[in-house]
């Protein structure tokens, strides 16, 4: 996932989405539309580079880089000219069904939170600053509640804005 940082404005390039596993229904210039949007949004710079894999790479990628043995839904590595986000297509499968909205759209909540890491938020450490932010950019955007939002409300419905 690692590529020559630019350091140039928005750069994120057509071929630095990678679905190494499958996300049914989702479009894949879609999906590169709303990168672009969401890294615009975020404030991110340079080329950003997404990986959507399946739950045994990014259980790989979270045991090396974060010593956690186990995987998980969103990982995202800022770098100089940009950054690397790494998506489980399974866990975005899964959360879709439960929170009974698409595949595309759970995949984009995930593109956001990874956009937003890369721009140097987290919301393990701000007091909030990142989840208010996230929230006022999911609704902008119209996609379901966020991964934080999620953590916070562990029982509620999520409900999108717009119908599918």
């Amino acid at each position: 996932m690692n590529g020559e940082g630019s350091g140039s404005p928005l750069c994120l390039l057509e071929d630095v989405i990678i679905f190494e596993n499958a996300a049914p229904g989702v479009s894949r210039p879609e999906l590169i539309r709303f990168a672009r949007r969401a890294q615009n949004l975020a404030g991110v710079r340079g080329d950003v580079s997404i990986l959507v894999a399946g739950n045994r790479r990014i259980q790989a990628l979270n045991r090396r880089f974060r010593k956690k043995n186990k995987p998980t839904d969103v990982l995202s590595f800022p770098r100089e000219g940009g950054g690397d986000i790494a998506i489980s297509a399974d866990m975005a499968r899964r959360n879709a069904a439960r929170y009974r909205h698409s595949t595309a759209s759970e995949l984009k909540v995930l593109v956001l939170h990874g956009m937003l890491h890369l721009a140097g938020h987290d919301h393990e450490a701000d007091n909030g600053r990142m989840a208010r932010l996230e929230a006022k950019l999911r609704a902008r955007l119209n996609l379901p509640l966020s991964l934080i939002e999620r953590a916070d409300q562990p029982g509620k419905a999520n409900v999108t804005r717009k119908s599918r």
